[in-house]
């Protein structure tokens, strides 16, 4: 046999427990239990990723809605600009809901988050010039503005 064979047979004819002893507590630091440790193992797997992404839960709302009526509208949002600075947003906010309540005859309208974030992005004074949406009608009369898709 050469050295490198007897080195690995004597590997394997040691048993790991007689080598070390791993629950020894060192000289300089003060013992530590089982509960000590299982707890810091259990801290270090506590951090983990969320299981479904924010964009996820938006779309399986929207699929949860029985939709009755899907249209899609360009609105050119330039009279808007003819208000005076600080009142431009909210402005626009008040003439795409009165723009869906009139297109799909009803008064119950809500805009969706991202809807909402699309018109207040720049800020009050200056709301977008056009906006493509997506007004989704469901069983009980309620209409939904989304952004609609690009062109």
């Amino acid at each position: 046999m050469t050295e490198k064979e007897v080195a690995i047979e004597d590997d394997t004819d040691l048993e790991p427990s007689t080598q070390t002893d791993l629950t020894k507590p060192e000289a300089g630091k003060a013992g530590s239990t089982e509960e000590e440790t299982e707890g810091l193992e259990s801290e270090a797997k506590a951090p983990e990723a969320p299981e479904t992404p924010r964009v996820e839960e938006a779309a399986e709302e929207e699929e949860e809605i029985e939709i009755v009526e899907e249209k899609f509208y360009d609105l050119n949002l330039r009279r808007i600009w003819t208000a005076p600075r600080e009142k431009r947003t909210p402005r626009a906010v008040r003439y795409v809901r009165q723009y869906a309540a009139q297109r799909m005859k009803t008064d119950k309208v809500s805009l969706s988050e991202e809807t909402n974030s699309l018109l207040w992005n720049r800020g009050i004074s200056k709301p977008p010039r056009k906006i493509r949406i997506r007004v989704v009608k469901d069983k009980e009369g309620k209409v939904i503005v989304f952004p609609g898709e690009g062109k």
